[in-house]
């Protein structure tokens, strides 16, 4: 919990950040705010949903009989004799025998074209005297009447007309507040509507209806009342119509119900919604659920672009040009038009151009085929709570992670979220998808920007300010520890220290020409710094062929004491390595003095104004030098002082003494790193023992003891100098002896 406390902390600002973008989104999500922007990249991704999922296919159960530029060029322009229109309406019921038709058209105005209102004019005048006249116009009626003939025709067969709302959605040529021709009977009248608590308010401003005569001879009638979006593109339609009061269906809604058999429409669950009253969740006729919105909108099922159903020209229909008379019977008949000049093209997620009466064929289609989609009841709580969901898991995940793991679990939760939509999408359900992808591109966006300018920014200031000390990783690091100020102001921490010297330095230099010694000196210390970083280890300084390194700052590393062992003992081992290829280039050999420290020390900046000076200051740093300076007087590379013994107890050790350092008056003991535990042989943990043993007397002053000891130790290891060291003291204390107060500490004189 306190790990998870530090990260909070240290990426606070980013996290605050991102908390309100995703407060943003959530407001989109919800009544209070509506973004124009998001909506249209939300009509963009249903589109594309639609593009990839749709069938493709052509269903021939509904066919579109079109009056097209072809039919206006042989039987002229629009609109076309009644007596012409009651010729087909015979031909497509009595010769092709289609099932039902439905007429995206109006007819709103009565035909004259026959001449019989003129007749009667003169009938009613000039003639009225004229007994013949008016005997022979009465025959003549019937056959003049095109109105009533197309009435006649229109009573005898299942025809649903089609009539229009004007309303501020619609795309209708006539837009005014006129109430021209009267309405049918409601689908649902405002009686029903109050019984079951719903209230629907539309921006009706008038309707335009067709002719009493036919609006009584149809057996149904529907509104082809569009509902195009902000962008003018129609995805849903209103498949009920309110105005004052009353619902009306839709000309596809009618055209279904009467291809069903179907002479009501039913109301189904009534549900809560956000504002005050309820809305239906989906309309019934049979066994079919028409879901709607809250607007009584239903989603346009399209199956493909232009063409999804087959298409038959007017004329060929009047003329009798049709040979497969077999393709119409039973279906489902439009009457429609995709001539240019009639205005009745529309704009579609699959084609900005489109004709209006293939829009009620889709929805048709989707009926009969229960395939309508639709969106949840509670559907801004859902989209919430996953903006919540995803939102938080990238805001408190995208600052732990590296570019390239944050951009792969962007992507892999970016195709997640794509995958249940589109599983969603699948079974029919519309789930807003373009605010929560947004949502996850901002947040990335914003956290990849913010740990280039912001981080590398930090990086490039640490990098100012330690990067000739210490190595690229571990300035890396130090920029993740972004909670720590790392400064160059000098305090006080628990470190150690390394000093290491080649040994003879003065006379291996006067045996080489200067560059000859360049590149011995670069060829020693390039790898022994490397080694130094490698450890996480900071370059103090190299003062000639002498190495100052330290560790534990500027980054904290409580392990800094054995990272400092470990680094010493492979500079030694990388130093015998390296003695063949001395040899080869005709250098000499080299051998090194290495001393360890761990103490108290100062560091920070301990230069000047014209140079900066990152080092470490402090008794403990200076007796980790007077260390190194004497390795060479007991024939050891590396020397570690009880302190740094201490720090690092997974090591195995061999005391070497109790000494007294020149400027120092405190003794300390001093040891040389064997190695780790589970590295030392048994062999050498048989002599260590054995030596600890002879040291106990020494110190102890069993001199005849210690002396026969150290023989031992110093005949079976004749290569070792420390036994022969002690065996010269035994001698020594034999003749002269210490006196009891004597505290076992050698005390050098010299640095």
């Amino acid at each position: 919990m306190s790990k998870l406390f530090g990260i909070l902390k240290r990426h606070a600002l980013r996290i605050v950040i991102s908390l309100a973008i995703l407060i943003f989104f959530l407001l989109q999500a919800g009544p209070p705010i509506s973004s124009n922007f998001l909506q249209a990249l939300e009509h963009r991704a249903y589109d594309v949903r639609l593009q990839l999922t749709m069938p493709n296919t052509v269903d021939t159960r509904i066919v579109i009989i079109d009056i097209d530029d072809k039919s206006l060029k042989e039987i002229g322009h629009w609109p076309w004799p009644r007596e012409t229109l009651a010729k087909l309406l015979d031909l497509l019921f009595h010769t092709y025998h289609i099932d039902v038709l439905g007429m995206d058209v109006v007819f709103a105005e009565a035909d004259n074209s026959s001449g019989l209102h003129q007749l009667d004019e003169l009938a009613r005048g000039d003639l009225r005297h004229e007994t013949s006249f008016l005997t022979t116009l009465e025959k003549l009626r019937p056959a003049l009447d095109y109105d009533q003939l197309f009435a006649k025709s229109i009573q005898e067969h299942k025809v649903a007309l089609g009539y229009t709302f004007n309303s501020a959605q619609s795309q209708n040529s006539i837009q005014s507040f006129e109430e021209i021709g009267d309405l049918p009977t409601p689908t649902v009248s405002a009686e029903q509507l109050k019984e079951n608590g719903l209230i629907y308010r539309f921006p009706g401003r008038g309707f335009v209806t067709n002719l009493p005569i036919f609006q009584r001879s149809a057996t149904a009638a529907g509104h082809f009342t569009s509902a195009p979006d902000a962008d003018g593109i129609i995805r849903k339609i209103p498949i009920l119509f309110g105005y004052n009061g009353n619902l009306y269906e839709s000309l596809s809604l009618a055209v279904t119900r009467l291809a069903l058999g179907v002479d009501r429409v039913e109301l189904g669950p009534i549900h809560p919604t956000s504002s005050a009253s309820p809305s239906l969740e989906y309309l019934q006729i049979g066994d079919r659920h028409i879901p709607v919105d809250n607007n009584l909108q239903t989603y346009i099922p399209y199956r493909g672009q232009w063409g999804s159903f087959p298409y038959v020209s007017a004329t060929d229909i009047l003329h009798e040009r049709i040979p497969e008379k077999d393709r119409l019977t039973n279906t489902i008949a439009l009457l429609g038009t995709t001539a240019q000049g009639l205005m009745d093209l529309r704009s579609t997620p699959m084609q900005r151009v489109y004709p209006g009466v293939e829009v009620h064929a889709n929805l048709i289609s989707g009926i009969l085929d229960n395939q309508l989609r639709y969106s949840l009841p509670y559907q801004n709580s859902v989209e919430v709570s996953l903006l919540i969901g995803v939102g938080l898991i990238m805001i408190l995940l995208l600052p732990l992670f590296s570019p390239l793991i944050a951009t792969l679990g962007t992507l892999m939760l970016s195709g997640i979220i794509i995958g249940i939509n589109m599983f969603l999408w699948n079974n029919h359900i519309v789930f807003p998808l373009a605010p929560t992808l947004l949502l996850i591109l901002f947040l990335f966006i914003f956290n990849m920007s913010y740990g280039f300018f912001v981080e590398t920014t930090n990086k490039r200031y640490l990098t100012h300010l330690f990067g000739q000390y210490i190595p690229p990783e571990l300035v890396d690091k130090m920029n993740k520890h972004l909670g720590q100020k790392f400064t160059l102001e000098s305090e006080s921490r628990d470190m150690t220290v390394l000093f290491s010297d080649v040994r003879g330095f003065t006379t291996i230099s006067e045996g080489l020409e200067p560059k000859e010694l360049s590149e011995l000196m670069n060829a020693y210390l390039t790898p022994m710094t490397r080694i130094i970083h490698d450890h996480r280890g900071t370059i103090d300084k190299y003062m000639g062929d002498a190495i100052m390194a330290f560790w534990g700052a500027p980054l904290s590393d409580p392990l800094h004491a054995r990272h400092a062992i470990e680094a010493a003992m492979q500079m030694l081992k990388q130093l015998k390595e390296m003695q063949p290829q001395f040899k080869a280039h005709g250098w000499p050999e080299i051998k090194i003095g290495v001393g360890l420290n761990t103490g108290i020390m100062n560091v920070g900046n301990m230069g000047s104004q014209f140079r900066m000076a990152y080092t470490v200051l402090g008794d403990a740093v200076n007796l980790g030098s007077r260390l190194e300076g004497i390795t060479k007087q007991y024939g050891v590379q590396l020397i570690v002082s009880e302190t740094t013994k201490a720090a690092a107890p997974e090591y195995i050790y061999r005391e070497l003494d109790r000494v007294r350092v020149k400027g120092k008056e405190h003794p300390v003991a001093i040891y040389e790193p064997i190695g780790l535990h589970d590295k030392v042989s048994q062999d050498e943990l048989e002599e260590i023992i054995f030596y600890e043993k002879a040291l106990d007397y020494y110190r102890t002053q069993h001199w005849d003891l210690a002396q026969a000891q150290f023989a031992q130790l110093h005949s079976q290891h004749p290569n070792r100098l420390l036994y022969k060291i002690y065996a010269d003291r035994v001698e020594y204390f034999l003749n002269h002896p210490p006196g009891n107060d004597w505290d076992g500490v050698y005390t050098f004189t010299t640095k």
